[in-house]
């Protein structure tokens, strides 16, 4: 297995640091736990591009509203209706199944 974060430049580990910060720390214990996995598992591998796509959504103020694009319960703004959302999307299909498989719920 590789180590996806031995490959970081300074630049994007410290970039990914910030990221991850606002990403566990959403205000919203859901988002949390979509958003902060995501961001440590997923975020070594993103392009700068959607880094850029996941700080204009780690913006977005209202965390209810947030999950629900996440949850597609809402319909999500074309801005934020991204290649990243639809990994964010995929990420939190796969680690809901994992945590409920674990006995989670």
């Amino acid at each position: 297995m590789t180590d996806t974060h031995a490959c970081l430049t300074d630049d994007k580990r410290n970039r990914l640091g910030r990221i991850a910060f606002r990403a566990w720390r959403r205000g919203f214990r859901e988002a949390d736990l979509v958003l902060g996995p995501f961001t440590d598992q997923v975020g070594p591998t993103l392009t700068d591009t959607e880094l850029d796509d996941f700080e204009a959504l780690l913006a977005q103020d209202d965390d209810h509203e947030l999950y629900a694009w996440i949850i597609e319960s809402r319909p999500t703004p074309d801005v934020h209706d991204t290649p990243l959302m639809a990994k964010i999307r995929a990420f939190m299909r796969a680690h809901v199944a994992a945590a409920v498989a674990e006995g989670a719920g």
